[in-house]
């Protein structure tokens, strides 16, 4: 009888994990976000790109 009830527990726990986690899981997609291809160069020769959620240019080293 305690495994029954130890069975029905770890299902019932599952069931309400999965039930918090189901839109995090299979809800829509986040859109996909493509940064143009530009590079800025920076004081020291070197050059970086965009990235990021607003496709800003990243930090030149040293800055």
């Amino acid at each position: 009888m305690l495994k029954f009830f130890v069975i029905v527990l770890a299902a019932l726990a599952f069931g309400y994990y999965a039930y918090l986690n189901f839109d995090k899981t299979f809800g829509e997609p986040e859109p996909l976000r493509a940064c143009t291809l530009e590079a800025k160069l920076c004081p020291d020769g070197s050059a970086v790109g965009r990235t990021g959620p607003n496709c800003e240019f990243a930090a030149c080293p040293g800055e």
